[in-house]
């Protein structure tokens, strides 16, 4: 059974409303949605805060994931849908671009490419959310982290794994290898979403998928639907490849972080495997996805090298926002999830 979900403005609301309904029933709706969104796009929004459009890609792209929204299946490919879903696309793609500019390039080369992003994600943004955690986070705020990481964790590998049939060669089989073990290696209980769900469990949370959607702003969400973004379009190859490596070069550190500070408050093995599993698994990850996929991408394809970078500094723009959210919020001592007012306005 799916989480109810608490509509956050006109598209979603239209959205919500229209979805658990067969299409052919709903014509007049699906029109409606595509209204409801050229008229939210008419007025400028910022599409990484804008709550309202963010959860609406995330319903959208829920009707590809499964397990997200109530909704008929015959709805993913209507075409009403697509149409909402690719007005928003551009749109966040738009925006995206503006700010996350890609800067001179590399030698469209695997070993130049694999040092160029380790150069860019060896970078000090500034103050460290997995440090605050490791040393100073309470209970409640490691509760609220694992809550806010939920979106993405729950389902974690999938948004990268829609790019595995349109990769070839070198870079398709580093991909494969990745997801494999982040799929637990053929072991069901190895999965990494399932290892998390252990973690929300050991914390007393509810580790249904999207439980806690309602509760997270959203710049959280466009961490998710933005690498839902690059891998479910084709074109975007490029950008989801290096978002991934992105990812993995930036992850066993703050893990080893993130799994001393759930230590310090005493929590066992039950919460913290996630966090130690990933530690080992990233590092040699990192070096996969750094060569073998962006690299070998790069050599096997050199005009996505522009895309491939802007996956990489995207990854490390909106995640950084996510995270600076959450820290600033509990340094000026208040909640990082959505206030009751805000969830029920």
């Amino acid at each position: 059974m799916t989480p109810r979900i608490t509509p956050r403005g006109p598209v979603s609301a239209a959205l919500l409303q229209a979805l658990p309904q067969a299409p052919q029933h709903s014509r007049t709706a699906a029109e409606g949605i595509v209204e409801e969104v050229r008229a939210a796009l008419s007025a400028g929004p910022d599409l990484l805060t804008d709550d309202d459009l963010q959860l609406s890609l995330y319903l959208i792209y829920g009707l590809s994931y499964g397990g997200t929204v109530d909704a008929d299946d015959e709805w993913e490919w209507d075409p009403d849908i697509v149409v909402a879903r690719r007005l928003l696309e551009r749109r966040f793609e738009e925006q995206l671009r503006e700010r996350v500019p890609v800067g001179d390039l590399p030698d469209a080369d695997a070993e130049a490419v694999a040092a160029f992003l380790f150069s860019l994600t060896a970078e000090d943004g500034g103050p460290s959310l997995s440090r605050y955690i490791a040393k100073k986070a309470g209970d409640e705020q490691l509760r609220e982290f694992v809550i806010q990481r939920s979106i993405y964790t729950r389902k974690e590998a999938d948004p990268h794994s829609w790019a595995i049939p349109r990769l070839t060669g070198r870079a398709k089989a580093a991909l494969v290898e990745v997801q494999s073990d982040e799929y637990g290696g053929g072991r069901p209980h190895r999965i990494h979403a399932e290892i998390f769900a252990r973690t929300m469990r050991g914390l007393g949370l509810d580790d249904t998928y999207g439980a806690y959607v309602d509760d997270v702003p959203a710049i959280t969400l466009a961490s998710f639907t933005m690498m839902s973004m690059f891998g479910m379009n084709r074109r975007l190859r490029g950008a989801i490849a290096g978002h991934l490596a992105a990812f993995e070069m930036t992850s066993s550190i703050p893990n080893r972080f993130y799994g001393n500070g759930f230590r310090r408050l005493g929590y066992d093995e039950d919460v913290t495997e996630y966090y130690d599993e990933h530690v080992e698994a990233d590092a040699v990850h990192e070096q996969i996805a750094g060569r073998d996929l962006a690299g070998g991408l790069a050599e096997d394809e050199p005009e996505l090298l522009p895309d491939i970078l802007f996956g990489a500094a995207a990854c490390l723009y909106v995640d950084g926002l996510a995270g600076q959210h959450i820290l600033d919020s509990w340094e000026a001592g208040r909640s990082s999830l959505r206030t009751r007012e805000e969830v029920t306005a």
